[in-house]
């Protein structure tokens, strides 16, 4: 009786072929990834928040004067190209009490919370799409800090000869500077370029992108345009703050999303070599399991 010889499977083809067995689907080609530590997050956040409380302490060792003389150059260049609606908006705001209040608690809270909220969503829901993502709020934020430090920069309510009235103090409401305490506790003359401007569009970003249901994409849309009008009408900021801080936030995520989907191969192999030397240095396996991103043509890359 003759006897039937079993299929010959994929595996057998390529191995009578001489080739070897592909070890991954071509989908694979794809990013392949999972979100990284919890501890190195945090230990991003506290350096950069380290760096947002240095620039504090630079600022009152020179002193605000500087922060004064900008701010008069930041309103000649809006009365010159007819940007200057923030006294405008600010008039408007106190005329209606309870948005006015409504208005101090959102810059209070909304910039921390709904960020943070975010970049927990992303890093539980879409870890493919967080390394990326985190790259490009800390490079957007990386510049601010330089920004802060260099052109340090009174906001409009202290400019009250100019008209401007802080809602807050008037209100006697609740807001980010409401007290002593708080207002030591921060650097007010962080104002160019403005991170609530910048992250807020982040957020709109990830959300009207990555979010599946159609009212996570309109609240994407619209909670950035109601920050920037939150900040111009509370006297926090200027509109060249947000003009500014939407330009760092847009030319992080590009900068991010080449470097991570368009990285040169010699600069995959030159990061994959160092990462695999240092690994080995500290005595660990060559590539953790899940901590790598394929881009491109198949390299991959430990963030």
């Amino acid at each position: 009786m003759a006897q039937t010889a079993p299929p010959t499977t994929r595996r057998g083809h390529a191995e009578a072929a001489g080739g070897q067995v592909p070890r991954h689907h071509p989908r694979s080609l794809t990013a392949r990834i999972s979100a990284p530590p919890v501890w190195r997050e945090l230990l991003l956040i506290a350096l950069f928040y380290s760096g947002y409380m240095l620039t504090r302490i630079v600022l009152v060792q020179d002193g605000t004067t500087p922060a004064f003389n900008h701010a008069d150059q930041i309103l000649r260049a809006e009365r010159f190209l007819g940007l200057d609606v923030e006294l405008g908006l600010n008039q408007m705001l106190l005329q209606v009490p309870w948005l006015a209040r409504a208005a101090n608690i959102f810059y209070a809270t909304a910039h921390f919370t709904v960020t943070l909220g975010v970049v927990v969503w992303i890093y539980r829901y879409r870890a493919r799409e967080y390394r990326w993502l985190r790259t490009s709020i800390m490079v957007a934020t990386g510049v601010a800090l330089l920004g802060f430090w260099l052109y340090p920069l009174a906001p409009p309510r202290f400019l009250h000869s100019e008209g401007f009235v802080d809602p807050v103090t008037v209100l006697h409401s609740f807001g980010l500077y409401a007290s002593d305490a708080s207002g030591s506790l921060t650097n007010q003359y962080a104002a160019m370029p403005s991170m609530h401007a910048g992250w807020a569009l982040w957020c709109g970003y990830v959300l009207f992108r990555l979010a599946s249901q159609r009212w996570a994409k309109v609240l994407g849309v619209l909670y950035p345009a109601t920050t920037v009008f939150v900040i111009l009408s509370t006297a926090n900021h200027y509109v060249l703050d947000a003009v500014v801080g939407v330009a760092v936030i847009a030319g992080s995520l590009g900068l991010a999303w080449a470097l991570y989907h368009r990285c040169p191969a010699w600069l995959l192999l030159l990061r994959g070599r160092t990462a695999h030397l240092v690994l080995r240095a500290a005595g660990r396996p060559d590539r953790p399991r899940g901590d790598s991103v394929t881009v491109g043509g198949g390299g991959r890359a430990g963030v």
